[in-house]
């Protein structure tokens, strides 16, 4: 079995494959604290196992965007998998080049994403990941990766608003009745909701504009169910993206 993991600044996506085949999945919330026995013993709990040796895990691959965890699971490989744990960065073959002013600003969870992206279209693409932030990666038909934008997420937006305004406060990301609110909390709904498709749609058509060529919009992440049904910019919905770029970047890695 291949373990795929992707740390994210709010959420951890968790997977398990054999061979192309995506089995068994989990989402649980970060935790920056956690330590390498911590970490072994919740992916021993989810994998039903007595032993933190994971012997039942042949090979793993982790991306992280927290530094400290990224270093832990890093112990996890040492302590518990043998050394058979890769995590994504400079020393791993990616396939992609990656056409930024300083190639090592780009989060690795962008990369993973990116990957699998272009794996699935086979062309140019776009993919919109909802999570703490919400960004945005290019890759061009060639295959190149040439940038991409980030802005702040749906619920550091929703947040912010909830703590800067003493008479709002934080709401269910469900669709209201209607655009015009009839109340405070429909009315918030409203803004959020309609507000990030807005956005999605606009930075998805300038970025489709710029590159003066076919692209496909991919949608992923958390948070992409609440927003993407009322875009007009997204071609497809795939919350398994990231996993599935770990996994093909596992397999470029293999001997």
């Amino acid at each position: 079995m291949l373990l795929t993991v992707d740390v994210g600044n709010t959420q951890t996506h968790i997977g398990l494959f054999r061979g192309e085949e995506l089995f068994e999945h989990w989402r649980l919330a970060t935790d920056r604290d956690d330590t390498a026995d911590t970490l072994a013993a919740t992916l021993a709990n989810l994998l039903g196992l007595r032993d933190l040796r994971l012997r039942d895990v042949d090979a793993a691959i982790v991306s992280s965007v927290v530094p400290q965890l990224g270093h832990e699971y890093e112990k996890v490989s040492d302590r518990y998998l043998a050394g058979a744990l890769a995590v994504v960065g400079p020393d791993l073959k990616i396939g992609m080049p990656i056409l930024m002013d300083n190639p090592h600003e780009v989060g690795a969870d962008r990369v993973v994403n990116s990957v699998a992206a272009y794996e699935r279209c086979g062309g140019a693409c776009i993919v919109a990941d909802f999570g703490t932030s919400t960004n945005y990666d290019v890759v061009s038909s060639a295959g190149e990766y040439l940038g991409g934008v980030l802005a702040p997420g749906v619920e550091i937006s929703i947040d912010a608003l909830a703590s800067r305004a003493a008479r709002l406060f934080k709401v269910d990301l469900d669709p209201p009745a209607t655009v015009i609110g009839k109340n405070t909390q429909a009315a918030l709904q409203s803004g959020v909701i309609y507000g990030f498709a807005g956005q999605v749609d606009a930075i998805i058509g300038r970025i489709r504009e710029e590159l003066g060529e076919e692209a496909t919009a991919l949608a992923t992440g958390g948070l992409a169910g609440p927003i993407v049904p009322f875009c007009e910019q997204v071609d497809e919905v795939d919350d398994l993206l990231t996993l599935e770029g770990l996994r093909i970047i596992w397999e470029r890695n293999r001997g």
